[in-house]
């Protein structure tokens, strides 16, 4: 096995915080001048025509011998959003979004995504390539593609670091019949192709989170958690290799990757010890001496090798085996061999995801403070605009994030900002390029989706405004959104359900806006890590797999984000986060019931709203909801008269 990159280390300090990133300054550019970000940015085509030519050669080399190569987006702990030395597939194809999967043939290049990336691909995509749009009638998913399409008895390479265990055994039994098989490449031909422009790896400071902010209780305590799981499950160990349940677990944070506050590493623990595994770079905080005897660090580079002592040294068998998530790479399954290995759901997933009350009151606080800082930007954006300023989004996004940075406890930003502007509002995941962004222009809809990092919490909140007058036909948009999002907001439920979304979905299918356009298509809601990843599992509220096989439970934290894309012309979305919470019933019959409770505090645009299609139920939530924001709002925008004026008047009873 390869090493993963190159080592190289930097500590990112702001006014004595370590930051996710640097403030004002959160893009990477390639050498090919993609630009990389945790968000989509509009960015001109890339030709890729010499990368695919070399890749080619390199798959045709004794070594490899395939004739076709898999290149997802994930890294070799399944990160949704990797640093820029892994998006491998951003390199090869162009194509920056976070989700999507490439496959190579030795005449072919396909791209597959989802309908959140449609239009961006469309855009990022030179002529070498085809887009496969899943989800849409008679296209495959890149996985039904390989035993569909392509030739009986093809050799198709992969990187197994980068592809599940699961996944790739799933593969391999759907490829038998036609006689074709997977073939582990010793060294990724990407890597190879992106050479000496490829961004070093990063290898930044490990932190501590205060206990006062990790709800309270200690790596020590989580270990035991985790260890009683181990015993239940008859297993000798668990390994843990996704980057944000290492991070949760021993209470530590780091700024490896733009936006999420974890740091390469993994961990392997026993009913009786438990190891680190990270770069001795990154101990700049004494995490040794702050882990204590209890924890042994090891390198990051020995974890390959160790994983194959400790298989031999603990016994592990299949009546004792070690415990691995549903998501753990290939290579890890093969170096403890596969008879010695369970892959289960994540029993460190199911902990982080249920929030306890210390948690739970970070999220409220962080949520209140960071509304403060989107009503100072609202209300000086619609100022700019009336004074005839021009802004194009860009900059205003910037400005959002200079509010958000005076704030406190803000650790940087849970994602790129999308900051979106008529058109560019129907790109789901779209934000601007500093160097070719659109103008915000008065008499068009302006979409914001931007979130924080906090000690206490993390953000993530959509508002859709106009800053002049809506169409009827807008604001019939707006209203379906907005019925949407109160009948998620006010759903109560009983105890076990999964996170369909008809709810969601209802308001709009009464317009005759069906499943695929123009609706929306992505899920009306994810999980949201504490201080970690904005997008956190199992749980969402939507129709993937994973949503309806975990139920929602106490103190889960997820989105609520329905929306509507008039392709082409603008896009409509409302999102807050809330929490799942013990409803209270005239009966209880079964096991009890759930309800939500809504922590994001910034008020929705009357002005967009249709009120002869809004209900008087509908109306109530409206008004109490900006009564809620105005009163805990409000005191922290005395000292901004400009932003307060904004916040009494756009809360103002309808």
């Amino acid at each position: 096995m390869w090493s993963r990159c190159s080592p190289s280390w930097a500590l990112r300090a702001h006014s004595h915080r370590y930051l996710l990133t640097p403030v004002f300054a959160y893009t990477v550019r390639f050498s090919s001048g993609t630009t990389a970000t945790m968000g989509a940015i509009k960015t001109r085509t890339v030709n890729t025509t010499e990368r695919l030519a070399k890749l080619r050669e390199l798959l045709k080399k004794p070594e490899n011998n395939v004739k076709a190569f898999i290149i997802p987006s994930e890294d070799q702990h399944f990160s949704e959003y990797p640093a820029h030395s892994d998006e491998r597939r951003a390199f090869i194809s162009g194509f920056n979004g976070s989700a999507g999967c490439a496959v190579i043939t030795l005449r072919d290049a396909f791209l597959f995504t989802d309908g959140r990336y449609f239009l961006q691909a469309s855009q990022q995509l030179d002529s070498n390539w085809k887009l496969m749009k899943q989800g849409l009638p008679d296209v495959p998913t890149w996985q039904e593609f390989l035993f569909k399409h392509l030739e009986q008895g093809t050799r198709i390479g992969i990187d197994p670091t980068l592809i599940s265990a699961a996944e790739a055994e799933s593969l391999k039994k759907s490829l038998e019949p036609r006689g074709s098989v997977l073939v582990s490449l010793q060294q990724n031909p990407v890597d190879v192709v992106w050479g000496k422009d490829r961004p070093p790896c990063p290898h930044n400071s490990v932190f501590p989170l205060d206990v006062k902010y990790a709800a309270g209780e200690t790596s020590q305590s989580k270990l035991q958690r985790l260890r009683e799981e181990i015993t239940k499950k008859k297993a000798v160990a668990a390994v843990v290799t996704l980057l944000d349940e290492v991070a949760w677990l021993f209470n530590l944070r780091g700024t490896d990757i733009d936006f999420n506050p974890v740091f390469f590493a993994y961990a392997v623990v026993t009913p009786t010890e438990a190891i680190l595994f990270m770069n001795d770079a990154q101990d700049h905080h004494s995490i040794r001496e702050i882990l204590g005897s209890d924890v042994e660090i090891r390198s990051y580079e020995s974890f390959i090798p160790s994983l194959r002592q400790l298989t031999a040294t603990l016994g592990a068998n299949k009546d004792k085996p070690m415990l691995l998530g549903d998501k753990t790479s290939l290579a890890v399954v093969e170096a403890i061999g596969q008879e010695n290995a369970v892959l289960i759901p994540s029993p460190v997933a199911t902990m982080k995801a249920i929030k306890n009350e210390t948690e739970i009151e970070g999220f409220r606080n962080c949520h209140i403070r960071d509304g403060a800082a989107l009503i100072r930007y609202f209300a000086w954006l619609e100022e700019q605009l009336n004074n005839g300023v021009e802004l194009n989004e860009s900059q205003a996004a910037d400005k959002l994030e200079e509010f958000r940075s005076e704030l406190d406890l803000f650790r940087g930003l849970s994602f790129t900002t999308i900051s979106s502007t008529g058109p560019n509002a129907a790109v789901i995941h779209y934000s601007p390029d500093p160097d070719d962004c659109a103008i915000i222009k008065k008499d068009q809809i302006y979409l914001c989706d931007s979130g924080g990092q906090y000690l206490d919490g993390t953000t993530d909140v959509t508002r859709t405004l106009h800053f002049g007058t809506p169409t009827n036909e807008e604001k019939r948009a707006f209203t379906r959104v907005l019925q949407g999002h109160i009948s998620i907001d006010t759903a109560v439920f009983p105890n076990g359900t999964s996170g369909a979304d008809s709810f969601a979905r209802r308001a709009l299918w009464q317009e005759g806006w069906g499943k695929r356009f123009p609706e929306y298509r992505h899920g009306t809601g994810h999980g949201v890590g504490h201080f970690l990843n904005v997008h956190e599992g199992p749980h969402g509220i939507g129709t993937r797999i994973a949503y309806n096989s975990t139920s929602l439970k106490v103190g889960m934290t997820v989105s609520n984000e329905p929306g509507y894309y008039a392709d082409g012309r603008y896009g409509i979305r409302i999102e807050n986060v809330v929490i799942v919470r013990e409803a209270e019933t005239p009966n209880n019959f079964g096991n009890g019931y759930l309800c939500f409770e809504h922590v994001t505090m910034c008020p929705i645009q009357t002005k967009l709203i249709d009120f002869s299609i809004l209900t008087a139920q509908e109306k109530e939530w409206l008004n109490s909801y900006h009564a809620e924001t105005l009163e805990k709002v409000g005191p922290l925008l005395r000292n901004d008269l400009r932003a307060l004026e904004w916040l009494e008047r756009e809360c103002s009873p309808v």
